[in-house]
Formats: structure tokens, C-alpha cells, sequence
């Protein structure tokens, strides 16, 4: 076997090991506080609920650059579930973990979803929808990537994904997410003319 395929799966090794410890090492830590919480936003994040109730709001009150926004970030997380779900995980088939085994408090468990765990679909679409929103709405790319890092720890923190799941998935909605960014500009580029107009009616 040539020394560097021998050397790629010692790092592979290497690599699940650690995803392994880190997994364990935050089904330890006893968090009371945070238990609640983070099994309730795992689950609102179902379906990529909170992304599609955000939207909508945003296609309500934001105006057209609401509009343009919500769509961005829905199409998004579509092409992102769509990758992941069709593509990724057939792949993958990476087992869930065995919350059982690793003793994961039972006040924060949330039901083990029957997909392969690699990658983790709800930090794919948390990011591809934060990328989405935030290449029309900049100002809105902050909170809406703080709330995608929280549903993305929920998910380890509830047991039913590895943290490496979570990277992935994490990595594969902010790609997606810039294709279909790049695809909607050229289809439907911003209102052209505002500043010109702008600037007529200000003389």
C-alpha cells in the first residue's frame, strides 16, 4: 500500500476519533440551562421551519428587497437539501450516534431521525439560508449566521449528530448557497436605475 494512502487513513482515523471524543465530551458536560433550549430550537429547526417563517416575513414587510431576499434564501436551502439529502448522505451512510451508549441526558434528546448523520442537513440548510438572505440583505447576514451556529450545536448538543456531521453540513450549505447566489444574480439581478433616479429627483 503506497505510503501516502496509508498515511490519508491514519489522519481519517485520526479525525473520527477526535469527532468521536468531542461528541462525548459534550454529552458529559452537564448543561441544565441550556438542555431546554437546545432541544426546542432543534426541533423548530425541522424542515427548516424557522428559515421558512423567516422568509415569509421578510417577503411580508421587507419590500421587494424582502422579496428578492427570501427567495435567495429559500432556493438555497432547497439546492442544499436537495445535495445533501439525494447526494451526500446516500453516500455517506455514516450511522447516527448511540446517544444510549454515550449517555446523553434524556432532558435533551430529541427523536433520532432515520437519515444517515453524515452530513447534518439542518446546519446545511441553516448556513445556505444565512448565505442566501445575506448576499441581498447584508444586514441581516449576521443574526440569521448566529442563529445558523446555534441550530448547527443543537443538533450535537441534542445527540443525534456528530460534530464532524455538523462541519460538513455547515461546509456544503455556504457552497451551495454561493451557486445559487450566483445563478439568481444573473436571472434576476437588483432594481437597475434607483441610484440614477435618486439623484434626478435630488436635483
Amino acid at each position: 500500500m503506497p505510503a501516502a494512502t496509508t498515511h490519508l487513513q491514519g489522519v481519517l482515523a485520526e479525525a473520527g476519533e477526535l469527532d468521536q471524543a468531542l461528541y462525548h465530551a459534550v454529552a458529559a458536560t452537564s448543561t441544565p440551562s441550556l438542555d431546554v433550549a437546545m432541544r426546542r430550537l432543534s426541533r423548530a429547526a425541522n424542515y427548516s421551519r424557522i428559515s421558512i417563517a423567516i422568509a415569509v416575513g421578510l417577503a411580508v414587510a421587507g419590500g421587494a428587497k424582502g422579496r428578492r431576499a427570501a427567495v435567495f434564501g429559500l432556493t438555497a436551502v432547497a439546492a442544499t437539501s436537495a445535495a445533501g439529502n439525494l447526494v451526500l448522505k446516500p453516500l455517506g451512510r455514516r450511522s447516527r450516534p448511540d446517544m444510549a451508549s454515550q449517555d446523553v441526558p434524556q432532558a435533551r434528546r430529541v427523536r433520532m431521525p432515520g437519515s444517515a448523520s453524515f452530513p447534518s442537513g439542518h446546519a446545511a440548510a441553516a448556513v445556505a439560508f444565512a448565505s442566501g438572505v445575506g448576499s441581498v440583505m447584508p444586514s441581516a447576514a449576521l443574526p440569521l449566521r448566529a442563529l445558523a451556529l446555534l441550530v448547527s450545536y443543537s443538533r450535537v448538543h441534542t445527540g443525534v449528530h456528530y460534530p464532524g456531521d455538523v462541519v460538513a453540513g455547515a461546509l456544503l450549505g455556504a457552497v451551495v448557497a454561493d451557486l445559487t447566489n450566483a445563478w439568481l444574480g444573473r436571472i434576476w439581478p437588483p432594481e437597475a436605475g434607483t441610484v440614477g433616479r435618486g439623484a434626478r429627483n435630488s436635483g
